[in-house]
């Protein structure tokens, strides 16, 4: 059979997860997953370490992300008390991991109370390329069973079903706990009955079993609570929350018949076999700037510079009119004609607006374009400043 964690908790769960992405990868190929997913809660710092390290190890890694998700209005503060339930995403492509990137971000910048929030009506629109895990005991559905809402659990699961198709999957879950065991009886009810396919997970906490008491000293930091104390947030004695092999999931899962077993763990292997997200690297990647019509981007720079150039100086004299198409062309060929766009728009704003904002610093005080647009207010030419030491095409950076 093959196997593929999908549910596990980095360094990057901060003062929650412990586990380091280089271990993982590390440990993942020793013991001969096909791939290993990264879930941190809410958000994906981790993401891009994690991507180079795979492509270092040449072993693939699945971007994605432990959501908080409410039933209500993540920016109305009636809404701010609304339960979170947790919700597992994965980048199955390109598409998906910008509306992972998407949806992090405006729960953070919109629908951060206590926890980063989305709802799901953010989550219908950036739906596209990505796969969704019903999650843990905390998972939506789950959460119904447990509190006795067997219809609204296998209502959710339809909603679920309904927006991702084949791509959601019903996670099975036992550490040992009360409420999993409650819990899992109705989700294979609710699969089946729905042709819902389930996986087996485990909630990754640390990387091995003996990991446990140290990650409970990082769950002290977090609550800033001491080892002794009884009433206190803890994992503890539970250890089974590390990243078991396949024969460990068995023991876990000696309850179930072994067929549902091995396809739930085969599925994990389907799952990650629908991912695959390729992030260039090394590239200056800059957005566009709209330019009125007429111009292109190029065009319209000049024409900023040289109505700019003819503010600061009384006289276009040929040593600045030769300075300043030699600038513009190397800015042309290196591909910084919207960078050049974009910065002067904000401090443009800046200056217009009553921003306290520059007069610029370091090297980019060379550059004649950016004294023309205003981004800087030291004169080069007067001062003989370089403009090679801002930008050059022999030092790309």
């Amino acid at each position: 059979m093959r196997y593929v964690p999908l549910h596990v908790h980095s360094e990057y769960s901060l003062l929650d997860g412990a586990i380091r992405n280089k271990e993982l990868i590390e440990f993942s190929q020793e013991h001969n997953f096909d791939a290993v997913a990264v879930t941190d809660h809410g958000v994906m710092y981790g993401a891009i370490e994690l991507y180079r390290l795979g492509k270092d190890k040449q072993f693939k890694v699945i971007l994605g992300c432990e959501f908080y998700i409410i039933n209500g209005d993540i920016q109305d503060e009636k809404d701010n008390n609304a339960e979170r339930y947790h919700l597992v995403l994965l980048a199955k492509n390109n598409t998906g991991y910008q509306n992972l990137v998407k949806l992090v971000s405006i729960a953070h910048i919109q629908g951060f109370y206590r926890r980063p929030r989305i709802n799901k009506e953010l989550l219908e629109t950036h739906s596209e390329g990505l796969i969704c895990l019903s999650a843990c005991i905390q998972g939506e559905i789950s959460k119904q069973i447990i509190n006795g809402n067997k219809e609204g659990a296998k209502k959710t699961a339809q909603y679920y079903k309904n927006l991702f198709k084949d791509d959601f999957y019903i996670e099975l879950q036992d550490h040992n706990l009360p409420d999993e065991k409650k819990a899992n009886a109705e989700l294979i009810n609710i699969a089946k009955d729905l042709n819902i396919e389930m996986v087996i997970t485990n909630d990754s906490h640390y990387l091995k079993k003996q990991d446990a008491d140290w990650h409970d000293t990082l769950l002290c930091i977090n609550t800033n609570a001491l080892k002794e104390e009884e009433k206190r947030f803890k994992f503890l004695p539970n250890t089974e929350f590390y990243v078991k092999t396949i024969e460990e999931l068995r023991e876990s899962f000696k309850w179930l018949d072994s067929e549902t077993f091995e396809r739930a763990i085969e599925n994990t292997a389907v799952v990650a076999d629908k991912c695959h997200v390729i992030i260039k690297m090394g590239e200056n990647i800059l957005p566009s700037f709209d330019v009125p019509t007429n111009y292109t981007i190029p065009s319209y720079l000049g024409y900023l510079v040289k109505k700019g150039l003819s503010q600061r100086y009384k006289e276009i004299t040929p040593e600045i009119e030769e300075r300043f198409k030699y600038e513009l062309e190397i800015i042309n060929k290196m591909g910084f004609d919207a960078y050049f766009l974009i910065v002067w728009d904000f401090i443009n704003y800046a200056k217009t607006h009553g921003v306290p904002v520059g007069p610029g610093r370091g090297s980019a005080a060379g550059s004649l374009v950016a004294y023309a647009l205003g981004i800087t207010d030291l004169d080069p030419i007067k001062h003989h400043l370089l403009f090679e030491r801002f930008l050059n095409p022999e030092r790309i950076s």
